[in-house]
């Protein structure tokens, strides 16, 4: 039964085929229904192969009725001799291209020989050959049917392979010269890959606003009837990786409508009004399908203000800007075709674009908060095997931040650190690896390092770590390291224990006293200073710069806003540069900056001094383990040691000995099965078996 169904599944893959390349379909953006209408026409290309075919069996019949039988060449003395003895009983004479051709069989010792005797044409021949009797001819051949096939057949053979050489490269990409402006957008009918709001999550407010929308696709005259309308578009606007595309998706399947997706820069071509072509073809689409959903993913590659700074403007773009706009103003709501479209530099759109009437309504889609994170880590949870005692509410909240696309790249990378160490299931510590990883980057093992830069990379990391335990505004310590991770030769990461919109300036001014801990440590412990701290200055300048002239934090500068103008002239806001402040506040400004990093320098030297030897202890056990927690920094500031779980936290050491207990039961459990040959996933195979019907 299973070498039927494979052999079924062959014939109708290639019946399949055999269809595609003689009619020319292609069901990536037309529907089943749009095949049964068209199921009776053969388009020109069908007709080209059979026309190819035909012409190569015509040539293979011509080269072997052109061809005989392998014969002896004789000269026409030995016909003649052949003749006299009786040999030759019979022959053909041929007149061809000017000569004689005579073909037979003559009697051999070892049987009939096929001989061929191949003279010029003359008077005299011919008369012989008609007055012997064993000779029939000579004939003139019909060669012109013949030489008109053989010349012809290549040429068309080669006209051919242009044409599908050629031609089906512009079909595959721009669908053919004759549909150039064709719309690329791809529909996802009803019954293909659909998405819920089951499957979205930490967008709830956004959801809520886009119920409206659901409501009108499934009952449009509900809104009608009252003399409402739902708006034309809808711009969902938010940082990268928060899902707006997925919650367009869910959108079209919780309506049930069809659902067409496309990217904002598949209009933007090297001809002037491909792309104006293409939005009005791809607007002919929706009305077909109508009720539907055109989704326009990263829309700002079209939708840019239509004035671009220096250099001009973009006569491509601008076209195609201005025929979306056209669309966008000219259909009605009642056809029920909605328009959702995505970005995240809402900034640079051009405002006719945002007017009341076009994309009237911003839908903003931010970062999940703790419940979402929640949220959404369970439904990603759900597509790997996750040990019984994960708690996944407790890698949300060491995840502030991440957006739903990270966390679902955390998701598979503890899948993936499970199946390395050959686990039978992902365990909370996969989940943490895989999140300091996406986080704070690869850890580098394999980097040789020399004992003296890490003796110095220990002592930076340490400086970091006490200034930030000590602090009071400061976020806690998660973890400290010496490994190399990303760029860095080591890492002092802190996870907040909550989620932050705002940030006070007791807030950033610990920050800044944290960032010089670094250099701190070195000049305290070495009385010299390395290239290691360049990223911690970079990030406390622009941070102390910040706090001066954009959000008044400073006394003496006072509550004031500089650098309106900073944004980059190619967005086309404005072309001249005016400088709002004067040279003699610039120099203020750069005073207070320099007066607040000094002063932050100074404070984590006043504190590292004060505590020399925790941060001689610290650099220590960081040498010789590399990696310490924040509970160790906390040890090492108090007791000058690193304490044992049971007596650091007696309760937490239980739970982690029910754990390993727990796991360990698992793996022998797991064990168990593998060897009695019982394991495996319960999961149903992903190709269910034939149906056991008769044949």
């Amino acid at each position: 039964m299973d070498d039927k169904f494979t052999a079924s599944i062959l014939n109708r893959r290639l019946l399949q085929g055999f269809k595609t390349a003689v009619y020319g379909r292609s069901n990536d953006i037309m529907s089943d229904e749009n095949d049964s209408e068209d199921s009776g026409k053969m388009p020109v290309r069908g007709l080209a192969i059979w026309l190819m075919i035909l012409a190569m069996v015509v040539l293979v019949y011509a080269l072997v009725a052109n061809t005989t039988d392998v014969a002896k060449p004789i000269t026409l003395n030995e016909f003649r001799s052949h003749i006299a003895d009786g040999t030759i009983e019979k022959a053909n004479a041929v007149e061809k291209r000017g000569n004689i051709i005579i073909n037979g069989k003559m009697a051999d010792e070892g049987g009939d020989v096929a001989f061929q005797v191949k003279e010029l044409k003359t008077d005299d021949l011919i008369k012989e050959l008609q007055n012997n009797d064993a000779v029939t001819g000579p004939v003139l051949a019909e060669t012109f049917m013949q030489d008109f096939l053989i010349g012809l057949v290549p040429i068309l053979i080669v006209l051919g392979l242009l044409y599908f050489l050629f031609m089906r490269q512009m079909r595959s990409a721009g669908k053919g010269a004759m549909s150039f402006g064709k719309s690329r957008a791809k529909m996802l009918t009803r019954n293909k890959n659909k998405v819920t709001f089951k499957d979205v999550a930490g967008v709830e407010e956004a959801s809520e606003e886009m119920q409206e929308i659901i409501d009108f696709l499934r009952d449009p005259k509900k809104f009608q009837r009252l003399g409402g309308s739902i708006p034309k578009g809808v711009l969902l606007v938010g940082p990268p990786g928060t899902g707006k595309t997925l919650l367009a998706k869910a959108i079209s399947g919780e309506a049930d409508v069809p659902f067409f997706s496309i990217s904002g820069s598949d209009f933007v071509e090297m001809f002037v009004g491909v792309g104006a072509s293409r939005v009005r073809d791809m607007f002919e689409q929706g009305r077909k399908n109508a009720p539907c959903i055109i989704f326009i993913d990263e829309i700002d590659a079209v939708g840019r203000s239509r004035f671009s700074g220096i250099g001009g403007g973009h006569d491509e773009r601008e076209q195609t800007l201005n025929a979306l706009l056209v669309e966008m103003d000219g259909f009605d709501t009642q056809e029920g075709i909605i328009i959702i479209a995505a970005t995240n530099r809402p900034d640079v759109l051009d405002n006719a674009l945002l007017r009341p009437g076009r994309f009237d309504r911003q839908i903003h889609v931010d970062l999940p908060g703790l419940e979402g994170r929640t949220a959404i880590l369970k439904i990603h949870g759900k597509k790997v095997k996750l040990a019984a005692n994960v708690d996944l509410s407790k890698v949300a909240r060491g995840t502030p931040g991440f957006s739903g696309a990270d966390l679902a790249n955390l998701i598979n990378e503890g899948a993936l650190l499970a199946a390395r160490r050959n686990a039978k299931s992902v365990r909370q510590r996969d989940l943490e690896a895989a999140r300091d990883k996406v986080a704070f980057g690869v850890e580098r093992r394999s980097r040789i390092i020399d004992p003296k830069q890490q003796k110095v990379t220990a002592y930076h990391e340490a400086g970091h770590a006490i200034i930030m335990a000590l602090q009071e505004h400061s976020e806690p310590v998660h973890k400290v390291t010496i490994i190399p991770r990303g760029q860095s030769l080591g890492s002092t990461m802190q996870l907040p224990e909550k989620d932050q919109y705002t940030q006070g300036k007791k807030q950033l001014e610990a920050m800044l006293v944290a960032y010089m801990g670094g250099r701190a440590a070195e000049e305290i412990v070495f009385d010299d200073i390395t290239t290691g701290a360049s990223s911690d200055i970079k990030q406390s300048t622009r941070i102390a710069r910040a706090m001066v002239c954009q959000f008044g934090m400073d006394p003496e500068v006072g509550p004031q806003a500089f650098g309106e103008n900073e944004e980059h002239l190619f967005l086309g806001r404005e072309v001249s540069r005016s400088q709002s402040h004067s040279e003699k506040t610039a120099q203020l400004i750069d005073e207070r900056v320099h007066l607040m990093l000094q002063g932050s320098y100074d404070k984590a030297m006043e504190i590292l001094t004060a505590n020399r030897r925790a941060l001689d202890t610290m650099a220590r056990i960081l040498l010789e383990q590399e990696t310490i927690t924040g509970d160790d920094v906390d040890d090492i500031i108090r007791y000058d040691r690193i304490r044992p779980i049971s007596e650091r936290d007696p309760e937490k050491a239980a739970e982690l000995e029910r754990m390993a207990a727990a796991e360990a039961e698992e793996e022998r459990l797991a064990k168990e099965k593998e060897e009695q040959g019982l394991f495996g996933d319960d999961s149903p195979p992903p190709y269910p078996p034939p149906d056991p019907s008769p044949a």
